[in-house]
């Protein structure tokens, strides 16, 4: 074979390698998507918050594997053991993307998720059918389990074979009718399309609970009511995450009818950097806190930006800072003890020797 030929086979092999290359990205891309908007569409349109994670586009990311090593671990419980053992299912491993939905009701709040994975369908169902209950309706098997011997118990059905439902609410069936092109359900998929690059993120449709929540497990220091009052205001509040080259960027964002509410809650925000900043480089905390501490919390606040966004209908304010190696490292470093405090020494005086009267005879 002459060169000039070699050379134009040589060119078609690479050619056809990079299309075969780039349609198999796409495909599994596409495939990723659609997989995603199937499990978000079928939340349900009156959840009160929804939370999705891709564990599959997790596993990709090195930053996202440290964070996951730094995350404490407990000792799993022996009936999660023997489900383990039972089924061959570990959600660390097989379990790729889930979506799960808070539905409020009357007197609690009731989950309803739906997972895709890699399920032994077979051995699942032989476990459920030993330790719960099993029905057909509506065509799909429905099975149910009980947890920790209480009376709390959790129903489940394969939609697919990679896919399933299941929720602890008393009836599945209707949690698994297709949502209604309401306007609820149509204020869900817009915020779900902006989130669309985020591997990781929660939405909360906001009914005054985020800032009481907030200011019950804020520290009382650190309480801040206007803070607590004016995220009671706001419509909607989403936090999302997506690993990057040794980072993790965290957006929050919190939409608002009220143009004022969300200017207050820039401008109270930017006002909390800034005091953030003045405080760690202060003398106090500089002689107090160890350097790399110090160092690792001031490169997260410095990298924080406050915006306002202009959304037609609301207007959002987002906080976006990066959560890196350095700040890992630095919060799990022991915090020194406090020396005890010395005990001073008693000035009580001491009691005076009572004088010896002389005996007499």
């Amino acid at each position: 074979m002459n060169r000039p030929r070699w050379t134009l086979w040589t060119a078609a092999i690479l050619l056809a390698g990079c299309l075969i290359g780039l349609d198999a990205y796409w495909h599994w891309h596409d495939a990723g998507a659609r997989t995603r908007d199937a499990l978000l569409s079928a939340m349900p349109s009156e959840a009160s918050a929804v939370l999705f994670a891709d564990l599959a586009e997790l596993r990709r990311s090195p930053f996202a594997a440290e964070l996951y090593n730094w995350i404490p671990k407990g000792q799993a419980d022996a009936e999660y053991a023997q489900f383990l053992r039972a089924t061959s299912f570990d959600y660390e491993r097989d379990l790729d993307r889930a979506a799960i939905a808070v539905v409020k009701d009357e007197n609690e709040n009731k989950l309803f998720a739906v997972a895709e994975g890699r399920f032994d369908r077979q051995k699942i169902e032989a476990y459920a059918s030993k330790s719960g209950t099993r029905e057909i309706r509506g065509g799909r098997k429905i099975f149910s389990v009980t947890l920790n011997e209480s009376a709390r118990k959790i129903s489940f059905a394969f939609l697919s074979r990679d896919e399933m439902a299941l929720t602890d609410a008393p009836d599945l069936l209707p949690l698994l009718a297709p949502s209604r092109n309401s306007a609820d359900a149509r204020d869900w998929q817009e915020r779900f399309a902006r989130l669309a690059g985020s591997p990781v993120f929660a939405i909360l449709r906001q009914d005054a609970v985020a800032g009481n929540a907030l200011a019950s497990r804020t520290p009382g220091g650190f309480q801040s009511p206007q803070f607590s009052m004016l995220l009671n205001q706001l419509q909607w509040i989403s936090l999302a995450a997506k690993p990057e080259e040794g980072a993790l960027r965290i957006v929050a964002e919190g939409e608002s009818a009220n143009e004022q509410t969300s200017r207050q809650l820039s401008d109270l925000l930017s006002g909390m950097l800034l005091l953030a900043r003045a405080g760690l480089n202060g003398p106090q905390t500089r002689q107090q806190l160890d350097p790399q501490v110090r160092d690792a919390y001031l490169e997260m606040v410095k990298s924080a930006e406050v915006s306002r966004l202009d959304r037609g209908e609301t207007k959002s304010v987002r906080l976006v800072f990066d959560v890196t190696s350095k700040f890992l490292s630095a919060v799990s470093m022991p915090v020194p003890a406090a020396p005890a405090p010395a005990i001073p020494a008693s000035k009580t005086p001491a009691p005076k020797a009572r004088s010896q009267k002389p005996v007499r005879n």
